[in-house]
């Protein structure tokens, strides 16, 4: 069987939440993932599903800038559009164990002006 790198499951991720594909996105989080950012400090999987999985709605893309990847850590580095036309930049590290998400912190970073 293939391996699959950390850096191409965080992609299948991100992926899997642009697309608004609750199927996919399930596929990749362990079941002990957990998830931090400033507003949501150390949600379990539900937490996350709960507070954050609504938001793939308001996600038109991502465009990656930088994914680093060392083992089962990876940084990924983008800019996000919403559908209301607004965008952003942010980091967001990650944790990958047995081809799936078990951690995942992201960091805020500026709003971007509209193209």
């Amino acid at each position: 069987m293939e391996s699959t790198s950390a850096g191409e499951v965080v992609r299948r991720g991100f992926a899997a939440f642009e697309r608004g594909d609750r199927d996919a996105i399930e596929a990749v989080l362990a079941e002990d993932f957990t998830f931090s950012s400033p507003p949501d400090p150390q949600l379990d999987r539900a937490g996350f599903f709960e507070r954050c999985w609504p938001n793939h709605e308001r996600i038109r893309r991502y465009t990656f800038l930088r994914i680093l990847e060392d083992g089962g850590e990876v940084f990924v580095t983008y800019e996000l559009e919403n559908t209301d036309g607004k965008r952003g930049r942010n980091t967001e590290y990650f944790v990958v164990e047995d081809g799936r998400i078990t951690r995942q912190d992201v960091y805020f970073g500026p709003s971007l002006p509209a193209e």
